[in-house]
């Protein structure tokens, strides 16, 4: 998957260079100024601090105590699931996991991480129509605008169902019962496959209620930290494309980059790739050339996928290394 993932992003990256480079491409990265594209790395990097101090306020709410360092061992590694997991879902998982081999209780590492998720989610799709308003009919004009559409409504539902999931467990429990059976009968799966399939469904909801809810009575300290951290990390994160413009020369509006940004995000939610690669970069491509100029767009493309993306595998990739070497098995393996 990893594989999988690195190979569509190269392959839309050489596509998208093939038809965006020309002679004055050349002539621009010739008077690049580096200095402003580590900084953009560097914030990416700031980023996973930041991110990290979220979980740990947001544990310390809950009563449970966890060093700042490996929390962010914790996103550097759930970062790296997310590079090659389809709309970037499994980072998810593996930091619930991590958590809860840190002594934090299932339910609430449960708690915690899909309180950031929903954090994320609410804050980026509450930021859409600001993006909607700032291209305007630039952006009705694009080929990208029906997709666009698309992962709106498609994440839009997505926070819903969340929502709906919280408050009215019972009826998204009957709900999911019937989307499981009408699958079962459609691919023909045996009733004790159905059954099996039905009890994780009921456990893992009851799991996502009962988890959700700690925040909402015992920890609600950890809801504004949540909030504060949430803010800080998506500034900090959509800073990274403005530097970018600023170290390729090409005077960037600030305004219009975080918005872009704001829109990629959403298509990358909708992307069924693994790690959205391939449908990111060629989403962002007419997005960033609303305000990027042809020649130089499929570079900023590139430049802003090494450190948002590849950075995050590289990173979270020997990060993910320690944590296993650092676990039982993989010692008595080695012995």
């Amino acid at each position: 998957m990893v594989l999988a993932s690195i190979l569509i992003s190269i392959l839309s990256i050489v596509l998208i260079l093939i038809i965006t480079v020309d002679a004055t491409t050349i002539e621009s990265i010739m008077q690049v100024k580096p200095e402003y594209l580590l900084l953009a790395a560097l914030i990416h990097v700031l980023s996973y601090v930041i991110w990290g101090l979220r979980t740990k306020f947001m544990c310390s709410a809950l009563d449970h105590d966890i060093n700042l360092i490996k929390t962010v061992e914790i996103i550097a590694s759930g970062a790296f699931a997310a590079s090659f997991t389809p709309s970037s879902v499994g980072g998810e998982p593996v930091r619930i996991h991590l958590l809860h081999k840190n002594n934090i209780p299932l339910g609430k590492s449960t708690a915690v991480v899909l309180g950031e998720r929903l954090m994320d989610a609410a804050l980026i799709i509450s930021a859409v129509p600001f993006a909607l308003y700032v291209f305007g009919d630039l952006l009705s004009n694009s080929r990208v605008d029906t997709f666009l559409i698309f992962a709106v409504l498609f994440s839009f539902s997505i926070l819903f169902l969340l929502i709906y999931a919280i408050w009215k467990p019972w009826q998204t429990r009957r709900l999911l019962h019937y989307i499981v059976n009408r699958i079962a009968r459609l691919t023909g799966k045996k009733a004790d496959t159905i059954s099996r399939v039905l009890k994780r469904v009921d456990s893992e909801l009851d799991h996502f209620h009962n988890s959700i809810w700690l925040f909402l009575t015992d920890g609600k300290i950890g809801l504004f930290y949540g909030v504060f951290f949430t803010i800080a990390y998506w500034v900090f994160q959509f800073s990274i494309l403005p530097l970018i413009l600023i170290g390729l020369n090409l005077n960037p509006s600030v305004v219009a980059a975080y918005a872009a940004q704001v829109l990629v995000t959403i298509i990358s939610i909708a992307s069924m790739t693994p790690g959205s690669s391939g449908v990111v970069e060629i989403g962002a491509t007419p997005i960033f050339a609303l305000f990027v100029s042809s020649s130089m767009v499929g570079v900023v493309v590139v430049v802003w996928r090494a450190i948002t993306f590849y950075m995050n595998i590289i990173i979270g990739g020997f990060v993910s290394i320690k944590i296993l070497k650092d676990t039982d098995i993989i010692n008595r393996l080695l012995e």
